[in-house]
Protein backbone atom coordinates (compact mmCIF):
# COMPACT_ATOMS: atom_id res chain seq x y z
CA UNK A 1 0.00 0.00 0.00
CA UNK A 2 1.79 3.18 -1.00
CA UNK A 3 2.30 5.82 1.63
CA UNK A 4 1.06 3.72 4.63
CA UNK A 5 3.36 5.64 7.14
CA UNK A 6 2.71 8.79 5.83
CA UNK A 7 -1.46 8.00 5.85
CA UNK A 8 -0.44 6.63 9.50
CA UNK A 9 1.06 10.34 10.37
CA UNK A 10 -1.78 11.73 9.06
CA UNK A 11 -4.19 9.93 11.22
CA UNK A 12 -2.37 10.63 14.15
CA UNK A 13 -2.33 14.60 13.66
CA UNK A 14 -6.32 13.90 13.26
CA UNK A 15 -6.66 12.45 16.84
CA UNK A 16 -5.28 15.46 18.19
CA UNK A 17 -7.67 17.84 15.92
CA UNK A 18 -9.71 17.80 18.99
CA UNK A 19 -7.61 20.11 20.67
CA UNK A 20 -7.93 24.20 19.93
CA UNK A 21 -5.44 26.15 17.96
CA UNK A 22 -2.80 28.50 20.14
CA UNK A 23 -2.91 31.65 18.31
CA UNK A 24 0.03 32.28 19.65
CA UNK A 25 2.33 29.06 18.63
CA UNK A 26 4.63 28.52 15.58
CA UNK A 27 5.95 25.09 14.46
CA UNK A 28 8.55 24.64 12.26
CA UNK A 29 8.75 20.94 10.30
CA UNK A 30 12.43 19.63 10.08
CA UNK A 31 15.08 17.41 9.96
CA UNK A 32 16.99 16.84 12.54
CA UNK A 33 20.50 15.23 10.91
CA UNK A 34 20.35 19.53 9.53
CA UNK A 35 20.87 22.30 11.83
CA UNK A 36 17.80 24.96 12.53
CA UNK A 37 19.12 27.90 9.63
CA UNK A 38 18.24 29.42 6.93
CA UNK A 39 14.92 30.50 5.86
CA UNK A 40 13.13 28.91 9.09
CA UNK A 41 16.05 30.78 11.54
CA UNK A 42 15.07 34.15 10.09
CA UNK A 43 11.30 33.94 9.80
CA UNK A 44 11.84 33.03 13.73
CA UNK A 45 13.95 35.68 14.49
CA UNK A 46 11.28 38.03 12.54
CA UNK A 47 8.13 36.98 14.63
CA UNK A 48 10.34 37.14 18.08
CA UNK A 49 10.13 40.92 16.93
CA UNK A 50 6.50 41.00 17.13
CA UNK A 51 5.28 39.67 19.77
CA UNK A 52 5.23 36.39 22.76
CA UNK A 53 5.24 33.96 20.26
CA UNK A 54 5.65 30.02 21.06
CA UNK A 55 7.87 28.29 19.18
CA UNK A 56 7.56 24.54 18.85
CA UNK A 57 9.85 21.60 16.26
CA UNK A 58 8.37 18.79 14.70
CA UNK A 59 11.15 16.45 13.44
CA UNK A 60 10.55 14.44 10.63
CA UNK A 61 13.02 12.07 11.76
CA UNK A 62 12.23 11.06 15.00
CA UNK A 63 8.57 10.28 16.31
CA UNK A 64 6.97 12.11 19.23
CA UNK A 65 3.28 12.05 20.01
CA UNK A 66 3.35 15.12 21.50
CA UNK A 67 5.10 16.93 18.68
CA UNK A 68 1.95 15.63 16.63
CA UNK A 69 0.03 17.74 19.57
CA UNK A 70 1.98 20.72 18.75
CA UNK A 71 1.40 20.75 14.83
CA UNK A 72 -2.36 19.88 15.34
CA UNK A 73 -2.64 22.84 17.54
CA UNK A 74 -0.83 25.26 16.15
CA UNK A 75 -1.50 28.48 14.46
CA UNK A 76 1.22 28.81 11.83
CA UNK A 77 3.19 25.86 10.59
CA UNK A 78 5.96 26.42 8.29
CA UNK A 79 8.23 23.85 5.81
CA UNK A 80 11.64 24.13 4.52
CA UNK A 81 11.37 21.09 1.96
CA UNK A 82 8.47 18.72 1.37
CA UNK A 83 6.98 16.55 3.67
CA UNK A 84 4.81 13.88 2.17
CA UNK A 85 2.27 12.98 5.24
CA UNK A 86 1.16 16.87 4.68
CA UNK A 87 -0.77 15.50 2.14
CA UNK A 88 -2.76 13.18 4.83
CA UNK A 89 -2.97 16.09 7.18
CA UNK A 90 -6.27 17.87 7.31
CA UNK A 91 -5.59 21.06 9.36
CA UNK A 92 -7.96 23.17 10.64
CA UNK A 93 -9.56 27.23 9.44
CA UNK A 94 -7.01 28.35 11.66
CA UNK A 95 -3.77 26.95 10.75
CA UNK A 96 -1.30 28.67 8.43
CA UNK A 97 0.90 26.41 6.55
CA UNK A 98 3.32 28.29 4.65
CA UNK A 99 6.57 26.79 2.30
CA UNK A 100 9.22 28.59 2.30
CA UNK A 101 11.38 25.84 0.17
CA UNK A 102 15.50 25.81 0.45
CA UNK A 103 16.46 26.53 -2.99
CA UNK A 104 16.66 30.29 -3.97
CA UNK A 105 14.81 31.12 -7.52
CA UNK A 106 14.49 28.43 -10.07
CA UNK A 107 17.35 26.81 -12.20
CA UNK A 108 17.13 22.99 -12.11
CA UNK A 109 14.02 21.34 -12.51
CA UNK A 110 12.27 19.83 -9.77
CA UNK A 111 9.39 17.91 -8.40
CA UNK A 112 6.45 17.57 -10.55
CA UNK A 113 8.34 18.52 -13.55
CA UNK A 114 10.36 15.79 -13.64
CA UNK A 115 8.50 13.31 -11.42
CA UNK A 116 4.95 12.76 -12.91
CA UNK A 117 5.14 10.01 -10.43
CA UNK A 118 4.92 12.60 -8.01
CA UNK A 119 1.75 14.58 -9.17
CA UNK A 120 -1.00 12.94 -7.42
CA UNK A 121 0.72 13.40 -3.91
CA UNK A 122 1.71 16.70 -4.52
CA UNK A 123 -1.37 18.10 -5.49
CA UNK A 124 -2.52 16.40 -1.80
CA UNK A 125 -0.24 18.31 -0.17
CA UNK A 126 -0.80 21.52 -2.06
CA UNK A 127 -4.70 21.46 -0.95
CA UNK A 128 -3.39 21.19 2.46
CA UNK A 129 -0.57 24.16 2.29
CA UNK A 130 -1.79 27.74 2.34
CA UNK A 131 1.58 29.56 0.64
CA UNK A 132 4.24 28.75 -0.91
CA UNK A 133 6.98 31.73 -0.82
CA UNK A 134 9.08 32.41 -3.96
CA UNK A 135 11.91 34.89 -4.58
CA UNK A 136 10.29 36.36 -7.84
CA UNK A 137 6.91 36.38 -9.95
CA UNK A 138 8.87 35.43 -13.14
CA UNK A 139 9.35 32.16 -11.93
CA UNK A 140 5.69 31.59 -10.54
CA UNK A 141 4.71 29.33 -13.79
CA UNK A 142 7.98 26.79 -12.31
CA UNK A 143 6.71 26.09 -9.10
CA UNK A 144 3.03 26.34 -10.01
CA UNK A 145 4.41 23.08 -12.34
CA UNK A 146 6.79 21.45 -9.74
CA UNK A 147 4.90 21.92 -6.22
CA UNK A 148 1.47 21.27 -7.96
CA UNK A 149 0.27 24.46 -6.59
CA UNK A 150 -2.05 27.13 -7.41
CA UNK A 151 -1.14 30.19 -8.67
CA UNK A 152 -3.07 32.31 -6.25
CA UNK A 153 -1.40 30.47 -3.09
CA UNK A 154 2.13 31.80 -4.47
CA UNK A 155 3.95 34.62 -2.87
CA UNK A 156 6.66 36.52 -4.22
CA UNK A 157 7.87 37.85 -1.00
CA UNK A 158 11.51 37.07 -1.28
CA UNK A 159 14.14 34.82 0.51
CA UNK A 160 14.22 35.24 3.71
CA UNK A 161 17.70 33.83 4.57
CA UNK A 162 19.01 36.70 2.13
CA UNK A 163 18.64 39.29 4.51
CA UNK A 164 22.18 37.61 6.18
CA UNK A 165 23.59 40.07 3.95
CA UNK A 166 21.89 42.92 4.49
CA UNK A 167 23.19 42.37 8.14
CA UNK A 168 26.72 43.89 9.64
CA UNK A 169 29.66 41.42 8.93
CA UNK A 170 33.29 42.20 9.09
CA UNK A 171 34.15 40.45 5.99
CA UNK A 172 37.47 41.32 6.30
CA UNK A 173 37.80 39.57 9.81
CA UNK A 174 35.39 36.50 8.55
CA UNK A 175 38.18 36.23 5.70
CA UNK A 176 40.64 36.13 8.15
CA UNK A 177 39.79 33.58 10.37
CA UNK A 178 39.19 31.66 7.40
CA UNK A 179 42.66 31.67 6.00
CA UNK A 180 43.56 31.26 10.31
CA UNK A 181 41.73 27.88 9.97
CA UNK A 182 42.52 26.95 6.60
CA UNK A 183 46.68 27.78 7.35
CA UNK A 184 46.04 30.48 3.79
CA UNK A 185 49.27 32.74 3.68
CA UNK A 186 49.04 35.90 2.29
CA UNK A 187 46.24 38.54 0.93
CA UNK A 188 44.71 36.11 -1.18
CA UNK A 189 41.57 36.45 -3.12
CA UNK A 190 39.32 33.21 -2.74
CA UNK A 191 37.72 31.59 -5.44
CA UNK A 192 35.42 29.45 -4.19
CA UNK A 193 34.44 26.27 -6.48
CA UNK A 194 31.02 24.48 -5.19
CA UNK A 195 30.30 21.45 -7.95
CA UNK A 196 26.96 19.97 -7.73
CA UNK A 197 26.76 16.03 -7.70
CA UNK A 198 26.13 13.76 -10.18
CA UNK A 199 23.94 10.71 -10.95
CA UNK A 200 27.02 9.38 -13.08
CA UNK A 201 29.49 8.34 -10.84
CA UNK A 202 32.56 8.93 -12.68
CA UNK A 203 31.66 13.03 -13.10
CA UNK A 204 31.62 13.85 -9.73
CA UNK A 205 35.61 13.35 -9.21
CA UNK A 206 36.04 17.13 -10.36
CA UNK A 207 39.77 16.65 -10.00
CA UNK A 208 39.49 14.69 -13.42
CA UNK A 209 38.80 17.92 -14.49
CA UNK A 210 40.31 20.34 -13.07
CA UNK A 211 44.34 20.47 -13.41
CA UNK A 212 45.40 21.87 -10.06
CA UNK A 213 48.93 22.05 -10.44
CA UNK A 214 48.09 24.24 -14.05
CA UNK A 215 45.64 26.33 -12.38
CA UNK A 216 47.78 26.97 -9.33
CA UNK A 217 50.41 28.06 -11.72
CA UNK A 218 48.20 30.55 -13.93
CA UNK A 219 46.58 31.83 -10.68
CA UNK A 220 48.06 30.81 -7.12
CA UNK A 221 50.29 34.37 -6.61
CA UNK A 222 46.67 36.35 -6.65
CA UNK A 223 43.79 33.28 -5.50
CA UNK A 224 43.69 30.34 -3.29
CA UNK A 225 41.03 27.65 -4.37
CA UNK A 226 38.63 26.83 -1.83
CA UNK A 227 36.73 23.20 -2.50
CA UNK A 228 33.06 22.70 -1.19
CA UNK A 229 31.32 19.81 -1.84
CA UNK A 230 27.80 19.22 -2.44
CA UNK A 231 26.83 17.74 1.54
CA UNK A 232 25.00 14.89 -0.75
CA UNK A 233 28.28 13.37 -2.87
CA UNK A 234 28.78 10.45 -0.73
CA UNK A 235 25.68 9.11 -1.89
CA UNK A 236 27.23 9.21 -5.42
CA UNK A 237 30.82 8.35 -5.11
CA UNK A 238 32.82 5.98 -3.04
CA UNK A 239 36.09 7.20 -3.53
CA UNK A 240 38.16 9.97 -2.29
CA UNK A 241 37.93 13.93 -3.95
CA UNK A 242 41.68 15.13 -3.35
CA UNK A 243 44.49 16.11 -5.37
CA UNK A 244 48.05 16.99 -4.15
CA UNK A 245 48.80 20.80 -4.29
CA UNK A 246 47.16 24.30 -2.64
CA UNK A 247 43.85 24.64 -2.32
CA UNK A 248 41.72 23.91 0.74
CA UNK A 249 38.68 21.93 1.12
CA UNK A 250 36.18 23.85 3.27
CA UNK A 251 33.27 21.40 2.84
CA UNK A 252 33.42 20.87 6.47
CA UNK A 253 32.43 24.70 6.60
CA UNK A 254 29.24 25.53 8.28
CA UNK A 255 27.79 28.65 6.85
CA UNK A 256 27.59 28.35 3.01
CA UNK A 257 26.50 32.32 3.50
CA UNK A 258 29.57 32.75 5.08
CA UNK A 259 31.74 31.35 2.00
CA UNK A 260 30.14 33.42 -0.37
CA UNK A 261 30.04 36.63 1.94
CA UNK A 262 33.89 36.51 1.83
CA UNK A 263 34.83 34.97 -1.66
CA UNK A 264 35.51 36.80 -4.90
CA UNK A 265 35.02 34.48 -7.30
CA UNK A 266 32.43 31.30 -7.65
CA UNK A 267 33.34 28.71 -9.58
CA UNK A 268 29.81 26.16 -10.14
CA UNK A 269 28.35 24.27 -12.45
CA UNK A 270 24.60 23.67 -12.81
CA UNK A 271 24.21 24.45 -8.98
CA UNK A 272 21.43 26.70 -7.37
CA UNK A 273 24.39 28.47 -5.73
CA UNK A 274 25.05 30.53 -8.81
CA UNK A 275 21.36 32.63 -7.96
CA UNK A 276 22.73 33.31 -4.77
CA UNK A 277 25.95 34.41 -5.37
CA UNK A 278 24.89 36.35 -8.34
CA UNK A 279 22.70 38.81 -5.21
CA UNK A 280 26.21 39.85 -4.27
CA UNK A 281 27.04 40.58 -7.72
CA UNK A 282 30.07 39.11 -8.23
CA UNK A 283 31.82 36.78 -10.69
CA UNK A 284 30.79 33.52 -11.16
CA UNK A 285 32.21 30.97 -14.23
CA UNK A 286 30.41 27.90 -15.06
CA UNK A 287 33.27 24.90 -15.62
CA UNK A 288 30.72 22.28 -17.36
CA UNK A 289 33.34 19.45 -18.35
CA UNK A 290 30.30 17.05 -18.51
CA UNK A 291 27.84 19.35 -20.07
CA UNK A 292 26.54 17.20 -22.92
CA UNK A 293 26.02 14.01 -20.71
CA UNK A 294 24.69 16.24 -17.73
CA UNK A 295 21.28 17.34 -20.17
CA UNK A 296 20.83 14.47 -21.75
CA UNK A 297 20.67 11.87 -18.09
CA UNK A 298 19.86 14.52 -15.22
CA UNK A 299 17.12 17.11 -14.60
CA UNK A 300 17.38 19.49 -16.95
CA UNK A 301 16.51 23.11 -16.95
CA UNK A 302 13.50 25.76 -16.34
CA UNK A 303 15.36 28.06 -18.82
CA UNK A 304 18.26 27.67 -21.56
CA UNK A 305 21.24 26.97 -19.73
CA UNK A 306 24.27 28.22 -21.91
CA UNK A 307 21.96 31.55 -22.55
CA UNK A 308 20.74 32.70 -19.43
CA UNK A 309 23.20 31.77 -16.63
CA UNK A 310 25.02 34.51 -15.69
CA UNK A 311 28.47 34.26 -16.35
CA UNK A 312 31.04 32.03 -18.78
CA UNK A 313 30.41 28.80 -19.84
CA UNK A 314 33.66 26.59 -20.23
CA UNK A 315 34.17 22.95 -20.75
CA UNK A 316 37.87 22.42 -19.36
CA UNK A 317 40.39 23.58 -17.40
CA UNK A 318 42.50 25.80 -19.61
CA UNK A 319 39.26 27.82 -20.66
CA UNK A 320 38.10 28.07 -16.91
CA UNK A 321 41.57 29.80 -16.57
CA UNK A 322 41.46 31.98 -19.38
CA UNK A 323 38.14 32.93 -18.14
CA UNK A 324 39.20 33.98 -14.94
CA UNK A 325 42.50 35.77 -16.17
CA UNK A 326 40.43 37.97 -18.40
CA UNK A 327 37.80 38.64 -16.18
CA UNK A 328 35.18 37.38 -19.37
CA UNK A 329 32.62 38.42 -17.17
CA UNK A 330 29.02 39.99 -18.45
CA UNK A 331 27.95 42.42 -16.08
CA UNK A 332 24.80 42.92 -18.38
CA UNK A 333 24.02 39.50 -18.27
CA UNK A 334 24.51 39.05 -14.47
CA UNK A 335 21.62 42.24 -13.91
CA UNK A 336 19.30 40.81 -16.04
CA UNK A 337 19.65 36.86 -14.75
CA UNK A 338 18.82 38.27 -10.98
CA UNK A 339 16.36 40.76 -12.35
CA UNK A 340 14.53 37.56 -13.31
CA UNK A 341 15.19 35.72 -10.57
CA UNK A 342 14.41 38.15 -7.35
CA UNK A 343 12.05 40.82 -7.51
CA UNK A 344 13.61 42.58 -4.57
CA UNK A 345 16.89 42.75 -2.72
CA UNK A 346 16.46 44.88 0.24
CA UNK A 347 17.29 42.91 3.28
CA UNK A 348 13.05 42.58 4.12
CA UNK A 349 12.13 39.43 2.81
CA UNK A 350 11.73 37.84 6.38
CA UNK A 351 9.45 41.21 7.20
CA UNK A 352 7.59 41.09 4.32
CA UNK A 353 6.42 37.08 4.75
CA UNK A 354 5.63 37.93 8.73
CA UNK A 355 3.86 40.60 8.04
CA UNK A 356 1.71 39.13 5.34
CA UNK A 357 0.95 36.04 7.56
CA UNK A 358 0.43 37.93 10.39
CA UNK A 359 -2.41 39.86 8.58
CA UNK A 360 -3.85 37.27 6.53
CA UNK A 361 -3.64 35.59 9.85
CA UNK A 362 -5.64 38.02 11.97
CA UNK A 363 -3.18 38.00 14.73
CA UNK A 364 -3.16 41.77 15.46
CA UNK A 365 -6.65 41.89 15.13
Amino acid sequence: MKYVKHKIYGALFSLFKVFPIKKNKITFIIDSRESFKGNLDYIKKEFEKRGNFQFDFFYKDKFSINAFKSLATSHYVFLNDNFFPIAFMNFKRDTIVTQLWHAPGASKKFGASVDPDSIEILKKISENTDFLITSSKNIEDYYCEAFQMPKDKIKPLGLPRADYYFENHDVMDLKSKFFERYGVFGDKKIILYAPTFRDEERYNNVFDYLDLKKFNESLGDEYVLALRLHPKIKNFYNGEIAASGDYVDCSDYSSEQELLLISDILITDYSSIMIEFSMLDKPVVFFTYDFDSYIAQERGFYFDFKSTVPGPVVNDCDQLINAIISQDFDESKMSKFVKTQFDAIDGKSSKRVVDFLLEYGGYNE
